[in-house]
């Protein structure tokens, strides 16, 4: 059986305009996505990755990509 899909961890953003921001996120297909994107107030959105592929626990760490 699949795990349920919906807020189950939280984004830590290591770097960029928003870094040490903590991002409640949802689950994808039973892990954290790839990428995610992070509204940045009046400058829009910012694409962060997935920094390690071996995330264990309840917290992810991403990295900053680019401005969307």
């Amino acid at each position: 059986m699949p795990a349920p899909e919906g807020p189950a961890f939280t984004a830590l953003l290591h770097d960029g305009p928003l870094r040490g921001l903590r991002v409640p996120t949802e689950i994808v297909q039973g892990r954290p996505p790839c990428t995610i994107d992070v509204p940045n107030g009046s400058a829009g959105v910012c694409r962060y990755c997935l920094k390690e592929w071996g995330e264990t626990g309840s917290t992810a760490g991403y990295t900053y990509l680019y401005a969307v």
